[in-house]
């Protein structure tokens, strides 16, 4: 029952805001005929209950009897709550869209100002509805905020959601605990902190120390509400992206519904969690790697057990110096270790988001090559890639960073087609997303020139980002008519296994030189082709491209 009164108070928050959007203030509705005199919606509730006061009784009375004892009935009443604020929400914005492209304007920066603030509201309405809502709704603007090639507008506003997920109380999952592992807590552990140390859309995490070996200990465990709504949440997602397909169907997003509705089960079981950090330990055994998986120690599908380890995040600046942690070294390692799993395993982390990466000091044992262990968290989602997709993957990067002829800019598209379901009219916007930079020389549309930045050839010629390069990004997105509808017709096109590829790209990307990232996925592609018999691959591409 708390979990409706939960829902109705946040109802209720949004009925009474002020000023709020056109949404909103339509939710308070009075009806009375033109030159009447105003009357409020309280007195005339008032009457009713005046009136009819026994029946009313009677309705409500029922009302909570069925919602606390059949859950078909309970889900439906969470459903119309539920699915009503994310689906105005994204109608809302399909029409905000519809009307900003409709409009004319004196200037193009007076274009851009207008998108940009669409894109703005429209990501606010959203963010509000996923919030409200929770649990999977916070999953999907997770994983919104890591696509490279949406509006920056959209992934800085769902970013927060990584780190903004409400905690469940520490009751509650006592009582999970015990269903899981058959008994309490307090018999597990000498201490347990109550205070989660992380929330996440699907879980939290404390820490604890065991009462059998002393062992600091992180404790993983799901929120108790999602095994419930989770069916009928995904159900709501895809309707409401169904929604928007039929009535915008340029703004199609039901490939997020589908892969949504494909990941969480197996993010929902922490079992196969515990494999998957098992595989990953076993994958990199061999090598010498800065790479630390944390030990689990109990795996149940909705409890996990293991080691706790101490560290900053991958992008605390401050804690890396304070260390002396060489955060360039930092860059190379993340490079090296997911282009190892991309190009040579063929099996990677799917979800390698900051919070899910920690920086540490190596131990005296440890098998880095450098004063830093990075160890990696989450291991509830990850990805296969087969041989043949892997090798055109290989192959579609090192022509991107081999010197630029007429027969390597038929390579690009030509594997871009193979890896991506690209053809030759999105190249340009598969490429951006791919490199994270703007496209390369002889490959930008015609809107694109833009002489204000250097725009290099290949890969190996970039320079570091320059503001002028991502102001022409920006501009490109909203000044070349069509792009944004090509950006979503990306997304709708490239396999989903690419698209989690994209989202490694996203993290390799921060590192302070370009050429030290392209290198390191250079020797990887290299490798995964068997080309690496030279003591310098990137002489070895030379040789072959001249």
């Amino acid at each position: 029952m708390n979990f409706l009164r939960r829902e109705s108070l946040n109802w209720r928050w949004r009925i009474q805001l002020p000023k709020q959007s056109f949404y909103q203030a339509r939710l308070v509705r009075t009806s009375r005929r033109p030159g009447s005199p105003f009357k409020a919606p309280a007195s005339s509730l008032a009457r009713l209950w005046a009136r009819h006061p026994a029946p009313i009784l009677l309705l409500a009375g029922a009302g909570w009897v069925a919602y606390e004892t059949s859950q078909p009935f309970r889900h439906v009443v969470l459903a119309v709550v539920r699915c009503s604020r994310v689906g105005v929400a994204a109608a809302l914005g399909a029409i905000d869209y519809k009307a900003t492209f409709a409009r004319t304007y004196p200037t193009d920066d007076a274009y851009a100002r207008a998108l940009s603030e669409c894109h703005a509201r429209s990501a606010q309405r959203v963010l509000r509805a996923l919030l409200a809502n929770g649990g999977v709704f916070i999953k999907m603007g997770q994983h919104m905020a890591s696509l490279y090639v949406l509006p920056v507008e959209w992934t800085s506003t769902m970013r927060p959601l990584q780190d903004q997920c409400e905690p469940t109380a520490y009751e509650a999952v006592d009582t999970l605990f015990q269903s899981d592992m058959g008994i309490s807590i307090k018999e597990v552990f000498d201490e347990f902190d109550p205070t989660p140390i992380g929330v996440a859309s699907l879980a939290q995490v404390h820490i604890a120390r065991l009462r059998e070996t002393g062992k600091e200990v992180a404790v993983k465990l799901q929120h108790p509400h999602l095994a419930e709504f989770c069916d009928i949440d995904m159900k709501m997602v895809e309707t409401t992206l169904g929604w928007v397909k039929y009535w915008f169907p340029e703004f199609e997003f039901t490939w997020l519904g589908e892969e949504m509705r494909m990941n969480l089960p197996k993010e929902m079981n922490f079992t196969l969690e515990a494999q998957n950090s098992q595989r990953t330990i076993d994958d990199f055994k061999s090598l010498e790697t800065s790479l630390y998986i944390p030990e689990v120690i109990i795996a149940t599908k909705r409890v996990l057990i293991m080691e706790y380890i101490k560290g900053g995040r991958v992008d605390d600046l401050k804690y890396l110096a304070n260390a002396h942690i060489d955060r360039n070294k930092v860059a190379l390692e993340l490079s090296r270790i997911f282009n190892q799993m991309v190009f040579v395993n063929g099996w990677f982390h799917a979800d390698p988001h900051p919070g899910n990466l920690l920086i540490r000091p190596a131990p005296k044992a440890s098998r880095s090559p450098y004063n830093f262990e990075i160890v990696l968290l989450d291991h509830g989602l990850y990805f296969d890639l087969d041989p043949t997709l892997r090798v055109n993957y290989a192959k579609l990067w090192l022509s991107l960073i081999a010197p630029a002829s007429p027969a390597t800019t038929l390579d690009r598209r030509k594997y871009a087609e193979l890896v991506g379901n690209i053809g030759p009219d999105l190249y340009p916007v598969f490429e951006a997303a791919l490199t994270g930079r703007a496209a390369l020389k002889g490959t930008e549309m015609k809107q694109e020139d833009d002489s204000s930045f250097y725009r290099a050839s290949s890969m190996i010629d970039m320079q570091p980002q320059s503001k002028a390069e991502l102001d022409a990004i920006r501009n490109a997105v909203v000044k070349t008519e069509g792009l944004l509808i090509s950006v979503f017709d990306v997304l709708r096109r490239v396999p989903r296994r690419v698209l989690m590829v994209l989202k490694l790209n996203d993290l390799t990307r921060f590192g302070p030189s370009p050429f030290s990232g392209s290198y390191a996925v250079l020797t990887f592609c290299q490798k995964e082709l068997g080309l690496c018999a030279c003591d310098d691959p990137f002489q070895r591409t030379q040789s072959q491209t001249k």
